[in-house]
């Protein structure tokens, strides 16, 4: 024990001892305050709108904001392009040189454009039925129906095709027809009734598209008319040369004086008579073709 070596030895142990008891109770301390801290933190209630701080109610006010303002951006942005795409399909329907006639699921016109409205001769046709529109109009005996449906019946009435695509399934039919306008004018129009369906597959109504070929009928018929004058033209004209060259075969023949002078008499009435009828016929061609 005399031993300052030995004294020194036992000295730093016993620090080293206790240090090492004095770590482990800090150790000890530490873990029990973590778990009373975690204990109160989970009983305790959760924060209040009261509790928080005032930044971050400031922060979610303003995030609302901007979601509000994004939103009415949107929507007017949603607002224009409808608009722009109504004035566009308005501005086409109105320039078009086809009538159009929009008919609802009820049977009744929903829209007319201008074109519809002059060829029909309605003032505003909105509101009326098929029936009412197109008032008996019989569809053309001579007139091939197609059909994307491949139906071969025959529908009689313009207002029966409109019938068969909104209540029958029918898919596109063209019709042609001579219709009279409530001011009693008729005209030849073409008709194609096609349906209208929404983007879900659905029927909204149907569509008439309407061509007026009144003009071309005319022309059509005028050019019919020309060809039976032009075939009895050339009827007549090969009876005249016939009856010509019959005359001059007996003036040929013939030695009577008296004879001859009649027979050459009858070549040239004859020759007069088919010059008349040709003039004629040459000049109505003029005219004809002057007025077209």
């Amino acid at each position: 024990m005399t031993n300052p070596v030995l004294m020194r030895a036992a000295f730093v142990l016993v620090l080293a001892a206790c240090a090492f008891l004095f770590g482990i109770w800090v150790v000890r301390r530490l873990r029990h305050s973590i778990s009373e801290e975690g204990a109160l933190s989970s009983d305790a209630p959760p924060p209040s709108l009261e509790t928080l701080p005032l930044h971050l109610y400031n922060t979610v006010i303003q995030q609302l904001k901007q979601q509000k303002h994004e939103l009415q951006v949107q929507n007017l942005a949603e607002q224009r392009r409808a608009r722009t795409t109504e004035n566009f399909s308005q501005a086409v329907l109105s320039n078009l040189s086809s009538g159009v006639l929009v008919f609802g699921l009820n049977g009744l016109v929903k829209q007319a454009n201008p074109a519809a409205k002059e060829i029909l001769g309605f003032a505003s046709p909105s509101g009326m039925s098929a029936e009412e529109v197109f008032r008996g109009a019989e569809v053309s005996s001579a007139d091939s129906a197609v059909y994307a449906d491949g139906h071969p019946d025959l529908s009689p009435r313009l207002a029966d095709e409109v019938d068969a695509v909104l209540h029958a399934g029918s898919k596109r039919r063209q019709r042609e027809a001579t219709y009279s306008t409530p001011s009693g004018e008729k005209r030849h129009i073409a008709v194609t009734v096609s349906p209208v369906p929404s983007v879900e597959g659905s029927l909204l109504g149907a569509a008439c598209l309407i061509n007026d070929f009144s003009a071309f009928e005319q022309i059509r018929r005028q050019q019919e008319l020309h060809g039976e004058i032009s075939a009895e033209m050339a009827l007549e004209l090969r009876t005249s040369l016939t009856t010509i060259a019959g005359f001059a075969q007996q003036l040929a023949r013939n030695r009577d004086p008296e004879m001859a002078q009649q027979l050459a008499t009858d070549i040239a009435t004859e020759a007069a008579r088919l010059d008349r009828h040709i003039g004629g016929f040459l000049t109505e061609k003029r005219k004809a073709a002057s007025r077209a």
